[in-house]
């Protein structure tokens, strides 16, 4: 499984990148817009710290105000992904600029219907949002469930990208489903590595080492 940071916070990028844990980042404009920084400097930012996908969203609506600022985002840098909303004018713009070679994010995926359309449209990923229907009562994992289960079906090359993600244990359970790709903010892929056992192990050791007088 890939892990995608969804964040504009190029400190927090740089940070987890370190890691060699992060292979890829997703945006959209609320949290660029908390930058109070310029959107498109913010991109060519993110793009000088990861040659992975960085995910950048269109704020236009409409299929030829999508495709002239998706072209203009994947100017920026190789490694731009032109995010896209999954509507009928979204899906056209995808077809088009998958053709023309750009690698297109549909987001805003609430339904496997929805995401069956994005795949025959030939996006590169799909954005099912799990905690967004989790907060209205809706099993979001029962989404990437059916989604992982359509494209297997019939050979999509689209990857199933886990988003609004809002815990470690959203991650564990699209790891066992199956979702290629989930993208998380940054305080949820560093909680991965914690545990409770592991700082209590750790105590244990160190102070057993302080009392032997081990030195390494």
């Amino acid at each position: 499984m890939k892990f995608f940071v969804d964040t504009a916070d190029v400190a927090a990028i740089r940070d987890l990148h370190a890691t060699g844990l992060v292979d890829g980042v997703t945006t959209n404009p609320s949290l660029v817009g908390k930058s109070g920084r310029d959107f498109r400097e913010v991109i060519v930012e993110i793009c000088e710290v990861t040659d992975g996908p960085v995910s950048a969203e269109v704020i236009a609506t409409d299929e030829a105000g999508m495709l002239e600022q998706g072209r203009a985002l994947a100017a920026l840098a190789p490694n731009v992904v032109v995010k896209l909303p999954l509507t009928l004018d979204g899906l056209k713009a995808c077809r088009k600029l998958t053709s023309e070679g750009t690698r297109t994010n549909v987001t805003l995926c609430f339904s496997a219907n929805q995401a069956l359309l994005a795949a025959k449209a030939g996006a590169s990923y799909i954005s099912p949002f799990i905690g967004r229907l989790d907060d209205i009562n809706i099993d979001g994992m029962e989404l990437i469930q059916d989604i992982r289960t359509i494209y297997d079906n019939y050979g999509f090359e689209t990857e199933v990208l886990a988003a609004s993600i809002r815990s470690a244990n959203h991650v564990k359970e699209c790891a066992l489903i199956g979702a290629d790709v989930v993208t998380a903010p940054p305080d949820v892929i560093r909680s991965l590595a914690g545990h409770v056992l592991t700082d209590k192990g750790l105590k244990a050791f160190l102070a057993d080492a302080e009392k032997a007088g081990i030195k390494v």
